[in-house]
């Protein structure tokens, strides 16, 4: 793999190790994908605290997350100090160059979940992640109208995104943004955006925390903007029987394609012919003053945090709705 002094020679293990049964396709074929694709996804990853989440034994085996850089690490892979809500510290993996995403590759690494921040500054995100979460009855066709009602008031507030499939039925849309604010600010930024896309079409999106209410809806994610959360790369292998991607696209050609024609066969050669569809993500950053001018003025408040994130000042009550006392 390309070096920063020069090539770097990365050992790959065990290669006709099956990892995806259903389509015949091997250890060898994974890390072989990620070779050809490792100059986008170091674009996506370069210097960002990044989690591994590894099927050592292929798709049909146990996944487990890696969120400290592994023992045995080679020397060229660098680390990033996070902190997480409980305000504990760890060493991150933060890649800053092609050889260490092969290695990691050759782990059983499938996805790349990178922290939405930056080594430099690990406490002020540079990135603003909407994830549009198909309910059940809901498919990936109404992830993509959801999408477009979403582009929209991106637009409103002067916000640039740029969608990707999720690899399954869901949608990803990044914004990228100055790394002024806070996680807790960028949460906010979410929920002003996702209760202006359900307020608009309330029949579809919804970003009720509670899936009693969320009915056959898209629901906005907007947890996933909360420290310590991360979401699959772009360029990610995903842990389905396929051995799809999170394909990285443009606002015109989402509506025509489906998550099924993105795998590790496919991609390689979409990649050579037509390049990078988000070559100029990191050329496009803006504010969120507008969106959280937005939350300030609905009056609506903070809604709930995932379980197992200490009480969160202005958060509502962590309570069931069916539960709640009357």
């Amino acid at each position: 793999m390309p070096g920063p002094d020069g090539p770097r020679e990365v050992r790959l293990s065990s290669p006709d190790k099956i990892y995806f049964p259903e389509r015949g396709i091997t250890k060898r074929d994974v890390v072989t994908y990620y070779a050809a694709v490792a100059e986008p996804l170091l674009r996506v990853l370069y210097e960002r605290p990044t989690n591994l989440k590894r099927y050592v034994d292929g798709v049909e085996g146990e996944a487990f997350y890696v969120k400290r850089i592994p023992k045995g690490a080679p020397p060229y892979a660098q680390t990033a100090t996070v902190t997480s809500p409980s305000g504990r510290t760890a060493q991150s993996l933060c890649p800053t160059e092609q050889a260490v995403l092969v290695w990691a590759a050759n782990l059983g690494t499938f996805d790349f979940h990178p922290w939405p921040v930056r080594r430099a500054d690990p406490d002020r995100p540079d990135e603003l992640r909407i994830d549009l979460d198909p309910q059940p009855g809901t498919d990936f066709a109404d992830a993509v109208a959801v999408a477009a009602v979403l582009r929209e008031v991106l637009d409103e507030a002067g916000l640039v995104g740029w969608p990707k499939t999720s690899g399954g039925r869901g949608i990803h849309v990044a914004v990228r943004i100055r790394p002024e604010w806070s996680f807790v600010d960028v949460r906010h930024a979410v929920i002003a955006i996702g209760r202006r896309v359900a307020e608009r079409i309330p029949a579809r999106a919804t970003v009720a925390w509670w899936k009693e209410e969320r009915g056959e809806r898209v629901f906005l994610d907007y947890n996933q903007a909360a420290r310590d959360r991360t979401i699959a790369s772009a360029w990610s292998v995903r842990g389905r029987p396929r051995a799809t991607v999170s394909m990285p696209l443009t606002w015109e050609t989402l509506p025509d394609v489906t998550p099924e024609d993105f795998d590790v066969r496919t991609v390689p050669g979409l990649f050579a012919e037509h390049g990078d569809p988000h070559a100029g993500l990191d050329g496009a950053v803006s504010g969120i003053e507008t969106v959280l001018e937005w939350y300030d003025r609905s009056g609506l408040g903070d809604l709930p945090y995932p379980p197992e994130y200490p009480k969160m000042a202005g958060e509502p009550m962590r309570v069931q709705p069916s539960r709640a006392r009357k």
